[in-house]
Order: structure tokens, then sequence, then C-alpha cells
């Protein structure tokens, strides 16, 4: 009695799991949930086993990708990046869209857990059939960004979402990580947040494609009017962007669901500009080679890590690079030395 399992389907069920990357594809194509998530949790995975079971779905499942709208939103903590989406995401889904929300939830770098606690913060969406949230860490990568959410959009599109959203942490350089893998970037801004003009990096109000002041209620209302002048006033300082399109300042209430419509008429005409234009066929493909970079400087820098002369003189490097011995540099180029002399 001692060695029966407590659950007796259990181990049937867990029979039942895919096993083979055509399974995955499979389930992913015909908008299975489950074997999704599964899959993104391949892709999450630091297991080589997983990686590779991962890289094979994702290779299957590229002639499926590409044809969902890609929208990064990002905006500091306070300015309300889960209500908004959750506003927007219910427009979306009653306008008969399936649409898929990836929240970079911020690791700690002390534990190196996360909250994971976007569902919670989006109660009616995580629960709408149409919608897949899906909170992930973002580990220690640039920005705070999920290394792997790139991969991650691929196979949402290849389950036939419409629009994915892409939520940064936003702290430090997350903005520019995702600015890599959309395709329409919002910023969110709050009211009388003190000087407009100089509470946010301007490299940030320069990569936006829409900006909207948030939480234009109550209050804040004559706020919020005021700040969309003067951002309206600033973004004609700014240089022209490549693709044409001019940024749009608007203003909206997630919480009271007011100018969210508009918000949404203004990112199709985005939409229906650059594709026109052929600009958004062009930004994919710079997105695409950008990424290939990308992960070559990553392999690279895992390769050379695991270099066994390396890890042996990694420590004594170090040292002698904090007791300025050497250099930094000359530090880092006996170690290369190490790591390409013939074995």
């Amino acid at each position: 009695m001692a060695n029966q399992s407590i659950n007796p389907n259990l181990r049937a069920k867990r029979k039942a799991h895919p096993r083979k990357a055509e399974d995955y594809v499979a389930g992913i194509v015909q908008g299975n949930r489950v074997v999704l998530s599964k899959a993104i949790t391949l892709v999450e995975s630091t297991l080589p086993k997983h990686q590779a079971l991962a890289q094979d779905i994702i290779e299957q499942c590229l002639p499926y990708a590409g044809k969902a709208r890609r929208i990064g939103i990002t905006g500091s903590p306070g300015v309300g990046k889960s209500t908004f989406i959750e506003a927007l995401g219910q427009q979306l889904t009653s306008l008969g869209q399936q649409i898929a929300i990836l929240a970079i939830d911020p690791s700690s770098q002390v534990s190196k857990g996360s909250i994971l606690g976007d569902k919670t913060r989006m109660i009616e969406l995580a629960a709408n059939e149409r919608a897949f949230v899906r909170p992930s860490p973002a580990g220690t990568t640039l920005g705070g960004v999920a290394r792997k959410t790139r991969e991650t959009i691929i196979l949402c599109e290849a389950a036939g979402f419409d629009t994915i959203i892409i939520e940064t942490v936003g702290v430090g350089q997350s903005e520019i990580a995702v600015h890599s893998m959309v395709d329409c970037f919002l910023l969110l801004l709050l009211p009388g947040a003190g000087d407009e003009l100089q509470g946010i990096k301007r490299g940030i109000v320069e990569m936006a494609d829409i900006l909207c002041i948030n939480k234009a209620d109550g209050n804040r209302v004559a706020l919020a009017k005021r700040a969309r002048q003067e951002y309206r006033n600033a973004l004609h300082l700014f240089p022209p962007k490549t693709s044409g399109w001019t940024p749009k300042v608007l203003s909206c209430s997630a919480l009271e669901k007011q100018g969210i419509d508009d918000l949404w008429e203004t990112v199709v005409a985005y939409f229906e500009q650059t594709t026109t234009s052929a600009y958004l066929a062009q930004k994919r493909a710079e997105q695409s080679k950008f990424w290939l970079q990308e992960t070559i400087d990553a392999a690279l820098r895992d390769w050379f890590m695991q270099q066994p002369q390396v890890a042996a003189q990694l420590a004594d490097i170090e040292q002698a690079v904090l007791a300025r011995k050497i250099s930094s540099f000359k530090g880092a180029d006996l170690l290369l030395q190490l790591a390409l002399e013939p074995k």
C-alpha cells in the first residue's frame, strides 16, 4: 500500500504529455493552451535537453508565425501598465481578437525568485478564453527582459493569436530589448508627475510610436491635458522617424476604460501606414539580424566561461585586476588567449 500512488491517474496523465517536437507543434497550431504553456516552459528552461527540444519546436513553428501584431508597452512603475493592458485586452477580445500577453516579471537579484503576479492583477483578462496571460521571470538578462521572450512570440503566433502584447518591467534598459522585438512601441505616462519633459529619459520618448497619458480621470484630467500638450510640443523637436510615422500623444483612463478605443484606432492606423510603406517588413528583418547577433554573443560568452583553462585562471586574474596589478582589459586578453590556445 505504501508504494501506491495517491492519484492512480497521475501516471496515465504524465504519459499523455507531448514527448516529441512534432506533438508540441501539432498542439500549438491547434490552439491548445496547455501544450503552448509547456512549450514556453521548455523555452525558458536552462536544461540542455529542454533547450534542444525547444529549438526544434521553434523551428517547426516558424512557418506558422509572423502574422500577429506585436506591441510593446512600457512605463515607469505605478503608471498602471497592468490595469491598462487588462482594459486594452478586454477591448480587443470584445472585437473577436485572440490576444497573448507576455508580462515580464521582475526577478530578485538576491533570491533569483519572481512574484509572477500579473495574473492576479489581470483577473478578468486571465479568465477570458480569448486571452492568454503568461508571466515570465526576467532573470538576470539585460534590462530585466526575459531572454527567451522572442522565441515565445514565435510560439504564440503559431498558436494563432492576432495580437501579442509585451509588458516590460519599466526599469533600466528593458525598453531597448523590447523595442527590438515589437512592431509598435507604446509608452505610458503619468499626469502631473513633475516636470513632464524631464521626468523620463529622452531616449525612451524617441523610441515610442505612441505616447499615452494614463490615469486621466478625476482631478487629474486637467493635469493629463496639460501633459499631453507638452509632449506634443516636445515631439516636434525630435528628428522624424524613419518609418514616416508621426508619433501620437493621447490620454486615457484604464480604470474607467475611457479612451481605450481611440488608442486602438491609433494603433491600427500605425500598422496600416507601416505595412503599406513596407517599413514593417524591413523592421522585422533588421530585428531578426539583431537577435542573430545577440544570440551569437551570448553563445560565445557561455562557451568561453565553460573552457576549463579559463575556469582555472579566472579567480586569480580577477584578484590581479582588483589588486590593480593588471588592467581589466589585460585580464580579459589573458583569458581570451587561454580559451583560444590550441589544446
